[in-house]
This record gives C-alpha cells, sequence and structure tokens, in this order.
C-alpha cells in the first residue's frame, strides 16, 4: 500500500476535541479519504465554521446548484441567525430553491451553528 504523506491518523485528544480547529483538521483529514467536501460543517477554505463565511462568493457553484437559483441564474443571499440558515433569490424572491444542493447547503450551516454551539 502507498503512503500518502499529508495524510496522517488522528491522535485520541484530536478525537475527542470539539473545538473548531479540531474539528476543521478532522474534516480536512475525512476529505482526503473521500469525505464529500459539501458535507463539510468547517470551510477548508476560510478556515472557519462553515456558517460564518457561506455568504462568501467563494460558496456559489452554478455548475453544482449550490447557492444557485437556476431559473434566474443568479447566487443566493444567506441568511444565518443564531440557529438557522435560509437561502433565498434576490431576484425572484424565492426562498432556498429546492434542490438537493441547497438543502445541503442550509443542513451543512445547521450543523455548523450547532457544532458552534456545542463547544
Amino acid at each position: 500500500m502507498r503512503k500518502c504523506r499529508h495524510l496522517r491518523l488522528v491522535n485520541p485528544s484530536e478525537a475527542e476535541d470539539p473545538t473548531m480547529p479540531a474539528v476543521l483538521a478532522a474534516e480536512d483529514l475525512a476529505e482526503e479519504l473521500g469525505l464529500d467536501p459539501h458535507a463539510r460543517v468547517t470551510c477548508g477554505l476560510h478556515r472557519c465554521w462553515l456558517h460564518q463565511c457561506v455568504a462568501s462568493p467563494d460558496h456559489v457553484m452554478p455548475v453544482t446548484g449550490h447557492r444557485w437559483c437556476r431559473p434566474c441564474r443568479r447566487p443566493l443571499e444567506v441568511l444565518v441567525d443564531g440557529t438557522t440558515a435560509r437561502l433565498y433569490c434576490p431576484r425572484c424572491g424565492t426562498g432556498t430553491p429546492d434542490t438537493a444542493a441547497n438543502r445541503q447547503v442550509v443542513r451543512a450551516c445547521q450543523t455548523s451553528i450547532a457544532a458552534m454551539h456545542a463547544q
């Protein structure tokens, strides 16, 4: 079996650490092992909880439909409060267009919010 230098095992103290840096490191490793990058609750690009940066233009992906209104061909706006995340189209006013990609964004953000509050 080929060794990958960028991969390492998580030690027991890291596995029990619920802080954002520990979750971020664990998700980085899990992504290398096959975790869907869209299933993360931390952001590998901005290095924070996902709900804290999901409104960034970096998180709009027209090809996959993440944070995207296909009928209007526009990025969706994001509303995040203490417990929920919602998407809406600023052009047509549609709230969280019902696509698998947008449901995934909302679910990941809500999990991110819960994880942050669990610290």
